[in-house]
Parts: C-alpha cells; structure tokens; sequence
C-alpha cells in the first residue's frame, strides 16, 4: 500500500494492501476499498461507502457525502456501493441513498468523467459513459452501456434504458427507452444504430430493433398502449426489452424529434 503522508484515513476503514493513496486524500471510518484502486489527490471518500477492485478515483473526486434532499437527516445510516473497474474523474460527486438502508450504486466497468454528479439513490449499470458535467437527479436510472452526453440534465425518478445515446446539452424529465438517441428536450431521435453495431447486435437483431422502434412511434394509439399490443406477437429479447420497458415506465417517454415516415435509424 501507498499512502502519501497527507492523507488522512481512519484507522476503521477496511483498506486493500495494494492501493494507492494520493496527497490530500480523506477515508472516513465506514469506508471499504478493494484491491488495485488509486484514489488521486484530495479525493474524499465518506460514511457507508464500498468500492470493488481496480478502480480509480480522480482529483477531488466526493463520494459517499450526505445527499441533497431537505428530508434527509445526517443520523441516516445509507450508503453507496461501487462495482469494478470503473473510471471517476475529477471532481465528480457521488451522493449516498437518502433513506434508511438505501444505496446509490454504480455498476463495474463505469467511466464517469470531469464534474458529474450521481445523486442520492441513483442505479448507473456496466458500461455507461456519463461524460463531462452531466447531472442526475435522485433515484435517476442508467442502462447498461447508455452514453450520456457533456452537460446533459436529467430529472429525479427518469430512467436511461440500455445502450441509449444522449446528446450533450439536452434535458430530460421523462424516461428514454433503450437502444435509441435522445436529444434536446424529451426527443428522440432515432436508433442509435451505430452504438448497436459496436455493441456486437447482428444484422438480425438490429433490425428486430428498428421494427420495434416504429411499432411505437409510428403508431396512432399512445406508447404504453402501442407496447402492449406489440408484447402479444413473437419478438426477440432486444425488442421484448424495448416494448417492455416502455410498459413500466412510470413517467411516460420521450416523444419524436424527426418526422413520423422515415426509418427511425440513425447513422
């Protein structure tokens, strides 16, 4: 273990023999750091919080600070839980869960890059890319692999489904289903067609995807009713999981950006 002679660790905390502690850094006593993690200069690390292995945490980076909600008292006992090889830039910040025993969580293979802010009770998957300055409000969900452009704003309780593009600057208050691009305000786009060939889909699968896309948004009747109806034919799982969640969502989706008769795929 390295530890640089500024920092400053409680001698509770459960530390890996391996990691590497930089200038400045604060370790409250609660705090448990796996194996191969590099926290760099003044990073602050506090309350109930659990980072896996090979993890690294930039400069300045908070994790594990109280959450930014007024019903929030400073005796709740919350937490956050962090996977595996992640990527935390400078000055991102991390809030724990803001009611008894609740858990912000972020997934393995995570890069959350310069400012981000995960609030209080958010569930970021493996895969995301959260780019610079992007902000999530409370209990906000990320889909594995979904790619959220720089200074992108997202309202509590909104989810990001699975291999969903974001475009930098736009802003959200309902949910974006997965395997599509969403842009300016409540828009989507199109199929984020390029992310699913980099993702390995098939030619097969990437077209079920687009056939499901139009189902919904070409369809006269409003989306939850359009994804049921779809649910009752034969489709493949990529496509069960758009229309599925499209029916659970809770506060609506985004609507289309772009005329209703062209492909909905986006290159």
């Amino acid at each position: 273990m390295t530890i640089h002679p500024t920092a400053i660790i409680s001698p509770h905390a459960k530390l890996a023999n391996d990691i590497i502690i930089g200038p400045g850094v604060v370790i409250g006593e609660r705090v448990e750091i796996g194996a191969g993690c590099v926290l760099q200069a003044h990073s602050v690390i506090e309350s109930d919080t659990a980072i896996g292995s090979d993890n690294t945490i930039g400069y300045g980076a908070v994790i594990g600070a109280e959450p930014q909600d007024y019903a929030h008292s400073a005796e709740i006992r919350s937490s956050v839980v962090i996977g595996n090889n992640n990527r935390i830039r400078e000055y991102a910040t991390i809030h724990r869960g803001t009611k008894d025993g609740t858990v912000t969580r972020i997934g393995d293979n995570c890069f959350l890059m310069v400012g981000v802010h995960v609030g209080h009770n958010c569930e970021i998957s493996d895969g995301a890319i959260i780019t610079n300055n992007v902000l999530l409000a409370g209990y906000v969900e990320v889909g594995e692999s979904a790619v959220l452009g720089g200074g992108a704003v997202f309202h509590q309780f909104m989810r990001i489904g699975a291999r969903a593009m974001v475009a930098g600057g736009s802003r959200f208050n309902k949910d974006i289903p997965p395997y599509t691009i969403a842009d300016s305000y409540n828009k989507i786009h199109g199929i984020n067609a390029v992310g699913l060939k980099r993702a390995g889909l098939n030619p097969i699968q990437r077209l079920e995807i687009k056939r499901a896309f139009l189902a919904i948004y070409r369809s006269n009747h409003p989306f939850r009713i359009a994804a049921v109806e779809a649910l009752k034919s034969e489709w493949g799982p990529e496509a069960r999981e758009f229309f599925e969640f499209i029916v659970s969502s809770k506060r609506g989706i985004c609507g289309r950006s772009v005329p209703r008769g062209d492909s909905g795929e986006t290159e």
